[in-house]
């Protein structure tokens, strides 16, 4: 699914206005009857609505939400705002329509002093102000109305996005003027403001209705964001021949655990053994030796020359992938063969946890990294090697940059993971839960893209099929276990009913 900026809603509608064809207060009455079915889905005419309508089109939304809502036995009292005395040609053409209906409680047109209705428990707001063209934040008067709305115990329906967020950019935003919805009513796709954790207070419950834009259209609109959906894993997945044996299914080395943090070479391994990999070896401190061979006695071991760190990069011709990091330690005694280990490795690369905390403590060496790496920071890895992020979107921002920049991947893990793509391309995840906040959960993912790759996957399909894989079997574990218990040995043991549900 593809995530369209403003700018490219706006040239959607058009070219759906122009290619169906269908006049532009046709299109905006066939959303208007989807955003009343969705509201009339969750409440009865009991509930009082008051309606919130601005001069642009999601004014005329609203209008039109408010008129059919009236027909259907609703109390509703509508406020249409037009300080500057100018109408979008189709929220006039609304409020003509709204008007002349017989069914609406009350209509008043503010142009200039408002005295704002009473808004109690029990009620209802549609937020119909502010659309997908808001660039600003809001000042004044509507500020002022946002902070009323905000203050009172009405629920409240935002009609496509809540009024004064902006759907990329709210780096500079003011969040005090924006409202905060019960639920948002969007229409046709997700925007990209919805995917950020700090986003979540205004949106409330997000339903995405279908008004049936262009598919033509869609398709060709070139887009930087996409929702990777469940049928594009499927059609990535590799078979399995019938004839086939553990050389053709690929050897991974994993490069993990000092001594003490075992457990994340362990969970790492595990991963990659239950992600179809034929062969791995793991290198690992002495120390680690007993631990490694009871836990996963699958595994090869291979033995650092030092007791309790990683202290010597290793020949890496007879493997097919390196996944390298997981419980590695960051003394500057690893630091050194880290570096070494990453420029002389001839295999695609996995570099996660403490390789890229590493690399934050030396930043000039992340120049130096292979063509194709493959770096899985979380939001506080991320800023320790690119400097601190005022929000999500200028940190999605930087990681689409060194993506570029490295010509690798950077996967932003979060709960929509982006997945950003040397050519500037992003790729959110749409799997996984809050139960999946968990130690260890990174580990997991690195040994699953490792295994993809010694696997033979491409490095693009390996982080999109991994990424989804972990949240699937993440959302698998939560809904048997519950998201409270949930622990990264439950992703490992729900891999194989991922597997199994992507292949059936």
């Amino acid at each position: 699914m593809k995530i369209f900026t403003s700018a490219q809603i706006k040239e959607l509608d058009r070219y759906t206005i122009e290619h169906e064809p269908i006049p532009s207060i046709d299109l905006m009455e066939r959303a208007a009857k989807a955003l009343t079915r969705a509201v009339t889905d969750m409440w009865n005419n009991s509930v009082p609505v008051i309606v919130f309508a601005g001069p642009g089109n999601n004014g005329g939304d609203a209008l039109a939400v408010a008129r059919m809502l009236g027909d259907q036995g609703y109390q509703v009292s509508v406020y249409l705002f037009n300080i500057s005395g100018h109408l979008a040609e189709e929220c006039a053409a609304n409020k003509k329509r709204l008007t002349e209906s017989k069914h609406i409680k009350s209509f008043i047109e503010v142009t200039q002093e408002f005295d704002p209705p009473r808004l109690e428990k029990g009620m209802l707001v549609i937020d119909g102000l502010f659309g997908s063209g808001l660039n600003k934040p809001l000042a004044g008067g509507f500020a002022s109305l946002v902070k009323y709305i905000n203050a009172s115990q009405a629920e409240v329906v935002s009609i496509d996005v809540p009024s004064g967020l902006m759907t990329e950019d709210n780096t500079y935003n003011v969040r005090a003027n924006v409202i905060r919805a019960t639920i948002t009513l969007t229409l046709q796709q997700p925007k990209l403001s919805f995917l950020f954790p700090e986003n979540q207070m205004f949106i409330g419950q997000l339903k995405v209705l279908d008004i049936r834009l262009s598919q033509e259209g869609t398709e060709k609109i070139e887009a930087n964001y996409t929702i990777v959906e469940e049928a594009q894993i499927r059609s990535m997945l590799l078979g399995r021949d019938p004839f086939a044996h553990k050389g053709q299914m690929g050897h991974a080395l994993l490069i993990a655990g000092s001594y003490g943090m075992a457990g994340a070479a362990i969970l790492a391994t595990r991963a990659c053994l239950r992600s179809g990999v034929g062969k791995i070896t793991i290198h690992t401190p002495k120390k680690n030796r007993e631990i490694l061979q009871i836990a996963v006695p699958e595994a090869v071991l291979q033995f650092d020359p030092e007791e309790t760190i990683f202290s010597e990069a290793v020949d890496t011709e007879d493997f097919d992938a390196l996944g390298i990091g997981p419980g590695l330690g960051q003394s500057e005694t690893t630091a050194i063969p880290l570096i070494a280990q990453l420029r002389r490795a001839t295999c695609p690369i996995v570099a996660d946890a403490d390789a890229l905390n590493i690399l934050a403590n030396h930043r000039a060496w992340l120049q130096q990294l292979p063509k194709g790496v493959i770096l899985t920071p979380h939001p506080k890895e991320f800023d320790r090697m690119e400097g601190h992020s005022a929000d999500s979107y200028e940190r999605l921002t930087k990681a689409r940059h060194l993506a570029e920049r490295l010509q690798g991947y950077v996967i932003l893990k979060g709960r929509y993971t982006a997945i950003c793509l040397p050519d500037g391309h992003v790729v959110f995840n749409p799997t996984g839960n809050a139960g999946m906040a968990t130690a260890g959960s990174g580990d997991v993912l690195t040994g699953i893209i490792t295994a993809l790759l010694a696997r033979g996957y491409k490095a693009p399909e390996a982080c999109v099929v991994g990424v989804y894989l972990h949240g699937l079997a993440g959302d698998l574990a939560a809904r048997d276990l519950g998201e409270e218990s949930l622990i990264a040995e439950d992703i490992i043991r729900y891999l194989a009913r991922a597997f199994k549900r992507l292949k059936e």
